[in-house]
Protein backbone atom coordinates (compact mmCIF):
# COMPACT_ATOMS: atom_id res chain seq x y z
CA UNK A 1 0.00 0.00 0.00
CA UNK A 2 1.51 3.77 -1.03
CA UNK A 3 0.42 6.52 0.81
CA UNK A 4 0.54 9.36 -1.00
CA UNK A 5 0.37 12.81 1.45
CA UNK A 6 0.59 16.92 -0.28
CA UNK A 7 0.70 20.22 2.02
CA UNK A 8 -0.07 23.55 0.24
CA UNK A 9 0.42 27.14 1.35
CA UNK A 10 -1.79 29.35 -1.07
CA UNK A 11 -2.20 32.84 -2.12
CA UNK A 12 -3.73 35.08 -0.24
CA UNK A 13 -6.33 35.51 -4.03
CA UNK A 14 -6.99 34.51 -7.01
CA UNK A 15 -9.34 35.47 -10.06
CA UNK A 16 -11.62 37.01 -7.61
CA UNK A 17 -11.78 34.07 -4.80
CA UNK A 18 -9.95 34.67 -1.49
CA UNK A 19 -7.94 32.18 0.45
CA UNK A 20 -10.68 30.26 2.00
CA UNK A 21 -12.45 30.18 -1.06
CA UNK A 22 -9.60 28.82 -3.17
CA UNK A 23 -9.38 26.54 -0.34
CA UNK A 24 -12.75 24.45 -0.57
CA UNK A 25 -12.71 24.61 -3.96
CA UNK A 26 -9.05 22.98 -4.17
CA UNK A 27 -10.62 20.48 -1.45
CA UNK A 28 -13.38 19.77 -3.72
CA UNK A 29 -11.40 19.21 -6.64
CA UNK A 30 -9.31 16.83 -5.40
CA UNK A 31 -11.43 14.99 -3.03
CA UNK A 32 -13.44 14.53 -6.55
CA UNK A 33 -10.78 12.99 -8.23
CA UNK A 34 -12.28 9.55 -6.17
CA UNK A 35 -14.79 9.67 -9.21
CA UNK A 36 -12.39 9.75 -12.00
CA UNK A 37 -9.59 7.72 -11.06
CA UNK A 38 -10.59 3.73 -10.20
CA UNK A 39 -6.30 3.68 -8.93
CA UNK A 40 -7.24 5.92 -5.93
CA UNK A 41 -8.28 3.74 -2.96
CA UNK A 42 -8.82 6.56 -0.61
CA UNK A 43 -8.68 10.07 -0.75
CA UNK A 44 -9.17 12.56 1.48
CA UNK A 45 -8.71 16.69 1.94
CA UNK A 46 -8.69 19.01 4.60
CA UNK A 47 -8.55 22.87 5.37
CA UNK A 48 -6.31 23.73 7.96
CA UNK A 49 -7.71 25.30 10.84
CA UNK A 50 -4.38 25.88 13.16
CA UNK A 51 -3.32 29.67 12.61
CA UNK A 52 0.86 29.08 13.20
CA UNK A 53 2.67 30.11 10.50
CA UNK A 54 4.12 27.12 10.14
CA UNK A 55 1.09 25.33 9.10
CA UNK A 56 0.01 24.60 5.57
CA UNK A 57 -3.66 25.76 4.07
CA UNK A 58 -4.43 22.74 2.95
CA UNK A 59 -3.49 18.78 3.35
CA UNK A 60 -3.81 15.99 0.87
CA UNK A 61 -4.14 12.07 2.00
CA UNK A 62 -4.34 9.33 -0.32
CA UNK A 63 -3.69 5.88 -0.80
CA UNK A 64 -2.93 3.01 -3.88
CA UNK A 65 -2.44 -0.63 -4.21
CA UNK A 66 0.98 0.23 -5.50
CA UNK A 67 3.86 2.68 -7.16
CA UNK A 68 2.33 1.94 -10.53
CA UNK A 69 -1.09 3.23 -9.29
CA UNK A 70 0.22 6.33 -7.91
CA UNK A 71 1.90 6.77 -11.37
CA UNK A 72 -1.05 6.35 -13.17
CA UNK A 73 -3.11 8.84 -10.64
CA UNK A 74 -0.51 11.41 -11.06
CA UNK A 75 -0.10 10.93 -15.16
CA UNK A 76 -4.26 10.83 -15.35
CA UNK A 77 -5.92 13.87 -17.01
CA UNK A 78 -8.17 14.43 -14.41
CA UNK A 79 -5.23 14.93 -11.94
CA UNK A 80 -3.00 16.81 -14.56
CA UNK A 81 -6.30 19.42 -14.50
CA UNK A 82 -6.08 19.88 -10.79
CA UNK A 83 -2.41 20.15 -10.71
CA UNK A 84 -2.77 22.84 -13.29
CA UNK A 85 -4.96 24.82 -10.83
CA UNK A 86 -2.58 24.36 -7.98
CA UNK A 87 0.31 25.89 -10.02
CA UNK A 88 -1.49 28.81 -9.99
CA UNK A 89 -3.13 28.91 -6.37
CA UNK A 90 -0.03 27.80 -4.41
CA UNK A 91 2.87 29.72 -2.75
CA UNK A 92 4.48 26.28 -1.36
CA UNK A 93 4.47 22.81 -1.62
CA UNK A 94 5.53 19.20 0.47
CA UNK A 95 5.18 16.11 -0.60
CA UNK A 96 5.95 12.08 0.84
CA UNK A 97 5.18 9.20 -0.60
CA UNK A 98 6.13 5.97 1.49
CA UNK A 99 5.49 2.42 1.90
CA UNK A 100 3.22 0.40 4.16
Amino acid sequence: MIKHIVMWKLKDSHDGLSKSEIAKKLKSELEDLKNKIPQIKKIEAGINFNPSDASYDVALYSSFESKEDLAIYQKHPDHMKVAEFVSQIRTERCVVDYEV
